[in-house]
């Protein structure tokens, strides 16, 4: 959807919203499993591998097996890696709504 985004001007209108909501309707298609949440926070934690101590590190990989076990919540693997990465203000990171999807008040991730 990115890329569409980006070549809007390129684009009609009218073909751009088609395109859009087709991609928007594939994209809420997209099932959540702890399998795919882990992938996503292993790879957020490439971007953090060269700052972490070695204690860090091994805290935040138990910490996300614990998810990927289903024995922690995924706002607990979040709630860290976000600490970190608004720590070292990695901006690719800190734009991504993984990170902030919704109001904290919501407490929506608190179960997944």
């Amino acid at each position: 959807m990115g890329q569409l985004v980006a070549s809007a001007k390129n684009i009609k209108q009218e073909e751009l919203k088609a395109r859009y909501s087709k991609l928007f309707a594939e994209a809420l298609t997209y099932i959540s499993t702890p399998k795919k949440n882990t992938d996503v926070l292993l790879h957020m934690m490439g971007f953090l591998k060269q700052m972490l101590t070695k204690e860090e590190k091994m805290d935040i990989l138990s910490v996300i097996e614990d998810y990927r076990k289903e024995i922690l919540p995924l706002v607990v693997p979040v709630t860290l890696i976000y600490h970190q990465v608004k720590k070292y203000k990695i901006k690719y990171l800190l734009d991504q709504v993984y990170l902030n999807p919704h109001p904290k008040e919501l407490m929506l991730r608190n179960h997944v």
